[in-house]
């Protein structure tokens, strides 16, 4: 098995270099065996990226119990869906396109020729327009799909679409034109190299208000206020997903130097790599003190928070703060999570502390640990805290992080505050604890199980004697 998957993996290099050979036998220009060779290699991000996706639905349909397990699942492809046509459509130009310090307003639909004259903001690369088209979508993907889980077993599959269209065009686009399509964070030198504000704090903003505004499961607290826990159906698929993640990472960060010359990927894969580690050791650490047992949750949200901070921060610190970075994400995000939790938020898979705390942590971390030399090198902002830049570029990071969150908050707010007056956001109570896959679906995404639940639930009521499966 193992020789099998060896030679399908060689099959696939042979194949990708194709091209490449192919301009060497036909006297190409090392121009354009550069341009290829790093079309090739974000082209293999996009791949790890948009993999991503198979980790949500693992981790989130292992977060939520088994009656709401097939609806999480199949609303990934339905917003993933979403996300390319909305992206395609308008996102991409909005983002990227040539424009003011607020929005792009050039390269919709992203068709006809000259179209790379349309984003400026790109051209700093050689990978070919549509691959990078590619991989920002991947990016935008994301967001939207920590956005979508703060709403886990309560919202109508409705709410997935008509969010998902406005987040893709009016909320993600907006950020994204800041820092990365030439926007005014850009101007200031925000630092954020593949997307600890951008990605990440803007997904979880938008699942704060959409948690807040759904407001908790049934049964989840107590009438004094007490959380009660909910635990997943399969911590096995939670696992295993988060390893998914993890992998998808090494896409995520490194292809966002959209080259593959040369050996920065390789440092950006070493930092963004420890940091997971330190993450997920820390958050064990800290939830075996508090708990008095080693919580496997807690450990794989500390692993994906210090991912998250470390994102926006990658490229611009030492790998000792990465460590630093890393660790100080898995325990802050653990915190807040338990802090969050008995405030009343009811975040099913802690998509606000994980992707939205860490996110925080993230972008001020650059402020306090990034070098003058790494900052030299990527050509944005300048010298941290704590490498004798003083506090200019925490200033900026700051800026950048209150910026954001107002706009997403506030644009989302009205988003989903004016859809729960129109609509309404969630399921009734019947269809909650029936669950969504039956309600929304017409069937279970376990028909046998949960048919013998049912059946047990129902004679139960008849013969009281009948113990209650649920």
């Amino acid at each position: 098995m193992g020789r099998r998957w060896m030679g399908v993996f060689l099959g696939m290099t042979a194949l990708l270099a194709f091209p490449i050979r192919a301009f060497a036998d036909g006297g190409a220009s090392n121009l354009e065996l550069q341009a290829g060779l790093n079309t090739v290699f974000v082209f293999l991000a996009v791949i790890l990226v948009f993999f991503m996706q198979a980790g949500f639905v693992l981790l989130e349909a292992g977060s939520v119990r088994m009656k709401n397990a097939g609806h999480v699942a199949g609303k990934t492809i339905l917003t993933l869906g979403v996300s390319v046509i909305s992206f395609w459509a308008v996102g991409f130009g909005l983002g990227f396109g040539n424009g003011n310090g607020i929005i792009g307003q050039t390269g919709f639909f992203l068709g006809g020729e000259g179209m790379a004259s349309s984003f400026n903001s790109l051209a700093g690369s050689d990978v070919s327009l549509t691959v990078k088209f590619l991989f920002q979508l991947s990016f935008a993907a994301i967001s939207l799909a920590i956005a979508s889980g703060g709403m886990a077993e309560r919202a109508k599959l409705s709410v997935y679409i008509i969010f998902g269209i406005l987040f893709m065009v009016v909320i993600y686009p907006v950020v994204a034109h800041w820092v990365w399509g030439g926007g005014w964070l850009a101007e200031l030198g925000m630092q954020d190299y593949a997307g600890s504000t951008v990605v990440h704090l803007t997904g979880a903003t938008a699942a704060l208000v959409a948690t807040y505004l759904l407001r908790p499961r049934l049964g989840k607290y107590n009438k004094d206020g007490k959380p009660n826990s909910i635990p997943g159906h399969n911590q096995v698929y939670t696992v295993l997903g988060v390893i998914i993640l993890w992998i998808g990472w090494f896409g995520f960060n490194p292809g966002s130097g959209l080259t593959g010359l040369g050996d920065f990927f390789g440092y950006v894969s070493l930092t963004t790599n420890i940091a997971a580690a330190a993450g997920a050791l820390a958050a064990l650490a800290i939830s075996w003190v508090i708990f008095g047992k080693g919580d496997i949750p807690s450990m794989l949200n500390g692993l994906l928070a210090a991912l998250v901070a470390i994102t926006g921060s990658c490229a611009f610190v030492e790998p000792w703060a990465a460590i630093v970075i890393g660790a100080i994400a898995g325990m802050v995000a653990f915190l807040a999570g338990q802090w969050l939790e008995r405030a009343g938020l009811d975040d099913p898979i802690y998509a606000v502390s994980v992707h939205g705390i860490a996110g925080v942590w993230g972008a001020l971390s650059t402020g306090f640990f990034a070098t003058a030399e790494l900052a030299e090198a990527t050509g944005v902002g300048e010298a941290g805290l704590f490498y004798g830049g003083g506090l200019h570029q925490l200033g900026i990071q700051a800026l950048g992080v209150l910026g954001t969150f107002a706009f997403v908050f506030t644009v989302s707010f009205i988003i989903l505050g004016a859809m729960k007056m129109i609509m309404g956001l969630r399921v009734t109570e019947e269809e909650e604890m029936m669950g969504l896959d039956i309600s929304e679906h017409g069937t279970y995404g376990y028909p046998e199980q949960m048919k013998l639940l049912v059946n047990t639930e129902a004679k139960s009521q008849v013969n009281p004697s009948t113990p209650d499966m649920n």
